[in-house]
């Protein structure tokens, strides 16, 4: 087992910091490596998420006054005390010094990345925070790209380098531990309604008591 594999690291709502790398409405309408409005859920679970793990949020936006547009509005309203570093021209979000000091000020570790594009915001942040010594988790279904050869070839990449590829339902099961701990029941809610819209009939039928 490599030192960087669960349980040997597993995330712990203490150190961790939710990390959202330009998701903007205009990258947005631009990714087809699989479904937006999964995408757009699954933003919006991680915001919530966050919320209920008391985990510190930190954004950035790059050329949010030009054709990539502002942060997806959902997400900013779900988080409207979030950190957000706007980068007049990085790539790498990493090399912005805003960036790269929120970052640090969070006193957190292990970040928990997403965002469009998997290629290149996501991968480059995650290999750049590996090699800065933080702990990387990129959630592939909240990521997304202009094709799923790109998001194939990102994922290889940041495995090999170290980065943890993870899921929206992982990340919250991981944070959680414990059904019984706080932020179960918020948890359950956030899978039923954005993350396993399935779930929500399993939900009601425990209800109903059936």
């Amino acid at each position: 087992m490599s030192n960087n594999s669960y349980p040997a690291v597993r995330l712990d709502r203490k150190r961790a910091a939710m990390v959202f790398v330009d998701h903007q409405a205009g990258l947005l309408l631009g990714v087809q490596d699989h479904d937006k409005e999964e995408l757009r859920r699954n933003v919006i679970a991680l915001a919530l998420i966050a919320k209920a793990f008391e985990v510190p949020v930190i954004m950035t936006t790059s050329a949010a006054d030009g054709p990539n547009g502002p942060v997806i509005s959902e997400l900013a309203s779900v988080v409207p005390d979030a950190t957000i570093v706007h980068r007049p021209g990085e790539i790498d979000a990493m090399d912005n010094p805003d960036f790269a000091a929120a970052l640090r000020d969070s006193g957190r570790d292990q970040l928990i990345l997403s965002g469009i594009s998997t290629d290149v915001c996501v991968s480059f942040v995650a290999q750049s925070a590996i090699a800065a010594g933080y702990g990387a988790w990129a959630v592939t279904d909240a990521s997304g790209t202009w094709s799923t050869l790109s998001a194939d070839a990102a994922c290889d990449r940041m495995s090999r380098a170290g980065v943890i590829l993870t899921s929206t339902v992982a990340v919250a099961a991981e944070l959680l531990v414990d059904w019984r701990t706080k932020g179960g029941d918020q948890i359950a809610s956030i899978f039923g309604q954005y993350a396993i819209p399935a779930y929500s009939s399993l939900l009601a039928f425990a209800k109903s008591g059936g």
